[in-house]
């Protein structure tokens, strides 16, 4: 009986793991800009991780396995939030803007149109250039 209330338990956080992934995919593509995307996905991520690594604690039961979960869980709750965090660094850095366009049209006009502001005039002069 506690096996199957156990397996029950893990199921059902596996399932809301699952759910809380497949609900950060769907934010992904619906969010209009990059660091709306990079905040829908984080929040899913390590909350999915989470309670999917609970989900395989409670389904396992206590063993050497559930400990290394245990410190799976500790390195994903720590290095989830730093993994998003260096993302929108580099991209505020690259000159992404909050609220900038990043679809892949909005970008390639962009740069287009950065590179050709940076574009060096024709020169004038005498004979060849």
């Amino acid at each position: 009986m506690i096996e199957i209330a156990r397996d029950i338990v893990g199921g059902l956080f596996l399932a809301a793991g699952a759910a809380f992934f497949l609900i950060g995919a769907i934010g992904m593509h619906r969010m209009p800009e990059l660091f709306s995307r990079i905040h829908a996905a984080s929040l899913a991520d390590t909350t999915g991780v989470g309670l999917i690594l609970i989900g395989l604690m409670i389904h396992g039961g206590f063993s050497l396995v559930t400990v290394k979960l245990v410190f799976l869980l500790m390195f994903m709750l720590f290095m989830g939030p730093v993994a998003t965090h260096a993302l929108a660094a580099a991209a505020l850095q690259a000159g992404l803007k909050p609220g900038s366009p990043t679809t892949r049209k909005q970008v390639a006009a962009r740069a287009t149109r950065k590179v050709a502001a940076h574009a060096a005039p024709p020169r004038k002069g005498r004979g060849k250039a």
